[in-house]
Order: structure tokens, then C-alpha cells, then sequence
């Protein structure tokens, strides 16, 4: 009588642990697919920074009363990058998800392992 009620509920942690299993994989996912996109805003934008190095060619070029002993004697450096609050905390939360998500399934697993080891025993 016990071992098959302990034989039931071993397969019920199973398969509880195989839908957990099947959503944190589906979730995890998902949030990477977001982390992919959202991710681009901490770096700096490539094309921001190659426009203003244009600039300040094209205004070199442009005004012939400029020395060559001037322009290489005063570097010219892009405005500093600085990623929106908004930006690192969206970022923080899709990360904390995705850590998470993971150890859930890493849980679930363990779970598994368990059981099976309990039923066996």
C-alpha cells in the first residue's frame, strides 16, 4: 500500500517537474530573443559615432584656413556614452528572468533525478 502510493506521487513530481521543464524552456526562450533586442541599448550606436567623425572631417576639409599642425594637435573625441536608467533596469529585470527561469529548470531537473532515485530505492 505505501510503495505504490509513494510510486504515485514520485510520478506525479515527475511529470509536474516535466511542465515546469517545458515552460521554463519556452520562457527562457522568449526572454533571450528580448535580451537580444533590449541589449542594444547599452552600447553605444555605431552609426551615431561614425556620423560624428564625418562631421569633423567635412568641417576640416571644408575651412582651407586650417593647418595640418592644428588639426593634429587637438584629438577630437566622440560625446561619452551613458545608457539610459530606464535602459539598465529593463536589461537588469530581463536578466534576473532569465536567471531565474534557468534555475527553475535546474531545479526540475534535480527534482527528476530524485524521483527516480526515490522509486528505484
Amino acid at each position: 500500500m505505501t510503495e505504490e502510493a509513494d510510486n504515485k506521487m514520485a510520478d506525479r513530481w515527475q511529470k509536474d517537474a516535466d511542465g515546469i521543464l517545458i515552460f521554463t524552456g519556452l520562457f527562457s526562450a522568449s526572454l533571450a530573443a528580448f535580451l537580444t533586442v533590449s541589449i542594444q541599448d547599452l552600447k553605444p550606436n555605431s552609426q551615431d559615432t561614425s556620423a560624428f567623425y564625418l562631421a569633423n572631417i567635412y568641417q576640416l576639409l571644408a575651412d582651407p584656413n586650417v593647418s595640418r599642425a592644428s588639426i593634429l594637435a587637438t584629438p577630437v573625441q566622440p560625446p561619452s556614452f551613458s545608457p539610459s536608467k530606464s535602459a539598465i533596469w529593463v536589461n537588469s529585470l530581463w536578466f534576473l528572468s532569465l536567471v531565474i527561469s534557468l534555475t527553475c529548470a535546474l531545479l526540475a531537473t534535480l527534482l527528476q533525478q530524485w524521483a527516480r532515485r526515490y522509486v528505484t530505492i
